[in-house]
């Protein structure tokens, strides 16, 4: 049984004198590449059924079980010798995973101790978060999903994982792909939005990017984790870690996609959320564990727990007591309990008395050991420690930092086209707690990155400007309730050409459990950003946020708005390089932006109601619009575009036929500029309501003054698909209207019909 083996362990370290430490050994091996829904072939699975028939039970859970090595639960008497202990119990083979380690050093050195020590030398595949960057801090999701690039996505996780492995870590728990309609949720800024098909396609890049597919010249392998599995960003009011509770239609067409694409990417991993759907947390939800993310989509990789998400069974009141949680979750298919250590300590005993069938247990672990011969860990457990010096911070993980940042941004206001500014500038006036700040800019869930590694805002502009062009003065901080800075500040507006004002979310305000209930900028910065209106020059706002803010004020008073979310490291390059016209604005809103809380949920993906917005008796507020203050796929650029003859090549499709609409984009403007293309269909009449209209097309073009491109998009059955009345998933023929146009709320129309 484990519970006396653990005690000998416990006896044993107390008695260690010392721990033995070992040389460095040189990483070495060929190129993986890791891409494909069925990733396991024969010879994998051989190798790993091969090896689970050689195991004790204990060494079965022990690769089960992946622990925090910085905070471990399993012995919470065992205060400092914690880490002796857990070194032992590594000596034994009974941890397959840890994560949260101090970089590749220590990597190597345990890693070691299990190849070198261990019965069967299997070895621990090390996780991490990897949000949107390891040291080189790209920006948060939420903001390169606006970009509308997928190859830029792909980029940029590549290079977080290509840092990542150079530092001893194997399993990056990223992307985060949960669809949410809540703004005030605080993981908004981790996610790509509100769509579900762009949050596929972004997924796709994601895993592809991040598991190093096309980007592992170095002889790095690194697997992906998608998460959170599923219906983490539908929380009830916007409240982290809230309930849930959804149809199976919304599950499927709107949770679900992004999860599929990542699948069919060939993800690794996948991360179960905390949060109940339906009245079952997802630990232990076979429904979706096991229906649908094993027999429905084949996924083949391991199914890991969120933080201590099985100790939360107990909580949510599922489970009487932890021993009960750690049956739920094996028999859902949960494979890997992170942190709890419940299946440490009670699926042998579950085991011992009929309650778990061991053929479960030995599934768990085909899968999990699949993951590390797929990765090659077997064949080359450790990391070259000069990996890192290359990597880390490289010059070409910087660039793309800036680059991803530019591409990010989204501009939402440009009154008399004030913007770009002229580098010419007599005076420019730089106030705001965000201008000289190189800390917020970093955004949320970025364990590694450094202060000292961004640029700020500030730095941006001075790099643009000589220092007498430029006026400074904080105004006032972030969440400060004082005024007393604001007449330095006032003073140097009123003595500049233009103020540019850095308002914004620290950190703290957005990410896991920071959920807001207001969206307007904290603090006094709305009161310094109405004084610095009131002295009459133009004010141009830069507004930093992990989310969208309710801030229609502001897009009454400034003269102009960029939104430039949480930008990483390259933060104040990249603002200033749109703020001065050397690169234009390109990004566009993946989620939609309120006019008002009480607007929330508020999403393009809405459907008609049998009364839509108009006179009395309608879907209507009495005491402002229901349109959003920016619609989903919104912003602007420094130039114009005009949409024209658009056409179809029929006007009608079987349903083994493809149709194809072409639409001419034309920049009617002085400048270069990219916009993003749209494509949007609705389904005129369907067995149950439908959606005004969805997403099914998009795509980012270049265009010179003048120039007119056109632009195709190829729609299938495929993509009118629906859950129909019948409960199938099927395009049901009759009337379609597809919108080609550069948001959500313009476009070109046009009108066709699925026959049978």
């Amino acid at each position: 049984m484990v519970t006396s083996l653990y005690l000998q362990a416990v006896l044993q370290m107390r008695q260690a004198k010392g721990q033995q430490r070992y040389s460095d050994a040189k990483f070495s091996g060929g190129v993986r590449q890791l891409s494909g829904k069925h990733w396991i072939t024969p010879e994998i699975r051989n190798k790993a059924k091969a090896l689970v028939a050689q195991m004790t039970l204990e060494e079965k859970v022990g690769q089960m079980s992946q622990f925090d090595w910085g905070f471990h639960a399993i012995n919470p008497d065992a205060g400092g010798e914690i880490n002796n202990l857990m070194r032992l119990l590594i000596d034994r083979g009974w941890v397959g995973s840890l994560f949260n380690l101090s970089g590749a050093e220590e990597a190597n050195e345990l890693q070691r101790k299990v190849i070198e020590n261990s019965r069967l030398r299997i070895p621990m595949i090390t996780g991490r978060d990897v949000i949107h960057g390891y040291r080189s801090v790209f920006p948060i999701p939420l903001a390169m999903s606006s970009s509308w690039n997928p190859g830029l996505i792909e980029q940029t996780a590549a290079a977080a994982s290509r840092e990542a492995a150079s530092d001893g870590i194997h399993w990056v728990f990223a992307p985060m792909i949960d669809i949410t309609r809540d703004p005030r949720w605080g993981r908004i800024a981790e996610s790509m939005g509100e769509d579900p098909y762009l949050g596929g396609v972004m997924a796709d890049a994601w895993v592809r990017g991040a598991q190093l597919d096309r980007w592992s010249d170095d002889r790095r392998s690194v697997a992906g984790c998608p998460k959170h599995y599923a219906g983490y960003g539908f929380a009830e009011a916007g409240r982290d870690y809230n309930t849930v509770d959804v149809s199976d239609r919304v599950l499927r067409e709107v949770i679900l996609p992004p999860f599929r694409r990542a699948v069919e990417a060939g993800a690794l991993g996948i991360m179960a959320s905390f949060n109940e759907l339906n009245g079952i947390p997802a630990c232990a939800n076979k429904y979706l564990l096991t229906t649908i993310l094993r027999e429905e989509w084949g996924f083949e990789g391991i199914v890991v727990s969120d933080y201590n998400a099985l100790a939360e069974l107990l909580v949510h009141g599922i489970a009487k007591d932890p021993k009960e949680a750690a049956e739920l979750a094996i028999k859902a298919g949960t494979d890997m309990d992170m942190h709890s250590g419940f299946y440490f300590r009670y699926l042998p005993e579950l085991v011992a008395e009929g309650r778990v069938d061991e053929r479960l247990v030995d599934q768990a672990v085909e899968r999990i050991l699949a993951v590390k011969f797929k990765l090659g860990l077997f064949d080359n457990p450790y990391v070259d420690l000069s990996l890192k010096s290359r990597v880390i911070l490289s010059e070409e993980h910087v660039g793309l930092a800036r680059q991803a940042a530019r591409e990010s941004i989204v501009l939402l206001k440009n009154e008399n086209g004030i913007l770009p500014l002229s580098k010419n500038i007599r005076k420019l006036a730089l106030i705001g707690p965000m201008m000289k700040n190189r800390r917020d800019p970093l955004g949320c869930w970025a364990p590694d990155g450094k202060e000292d590694d961004v640029v700020s805002l500030y730095d941006g502009i001075l790099a643009k400007l000589s220092a007498d062009q430029v006026l400074y003065a904080e105004g006032c901080g972030i969440l400060d309730r004082s005024r007393e800075k604001f007449d330095e500040a006032l003073k140097a507006v009123e003595q500049a050409d233009a103020a540019v004002i850095a308002v914004g979310e620290s950190i703290e305000l957005s990410g896991e459990g920071n959920s807001r209930a207001e969206l307007d900028l904290p603090g006094e910065q709305r009161a310094l950003v109405e004084a610095a209106v009131r002295t009459g020059k133009p004010v141009i706002v830069v507004l930093m946020s992990g989310r969208p803010l309710a801030v229609g004020w502001l897009d009454e008073q400034a003269a102009a708005i960029l939104h430039a979310w949480h930008l990483g490291i390259q933060s104040g390059r990249a603002i200033a390089d749109v703020l001065f016209g050397d690169n234009g604005p390109s990004g566009r809103l993946t989620v939609t932006f309120p006019r008002s809380v009480g607007q929330i949920p508020i999403y393009y993906y809405r459907k008609n109601t049998g009364r839509p917005p108009g006179g009395n008796y309608t879907s209507r507020y009495v005491d402002m619009p229901t349109k959003p203050l920016y619609p989903f796929g919104y912003g602007l650029s420094y130039t114009t575009f005009a949409y024209r003859n658009l056409k179809l090549d029929r006007t009608g499709m079987r349903l083994s036929d493809a149709l194809t609409a072409t639409v001419e984009v034309t920049n009617t403007g002085s400048v270069a500029g990219e916009e993003v293309v749209q494509l949007y269909v609705r389904d005129v009449a369907a067995s149950v309501t439908q959606p005004l209209k969805r997403l099914k097309g998009f795509a980012k073009i270049r265009l010179e003054p003048g120039e007119t491109k056109a632009v195709s998009f190829r729609i299938t059955a495929d993509d009118l698909a629906i859950i129909g009345a019948s409960g199938e998933w099927a395009a049901e023929p009759g009337a379609f209207r597809l919108m080609i146009g550069p948001n959500s709320e313009e476009g070109l129309e046009a009108d066709f019909i699925l026959e049978e």
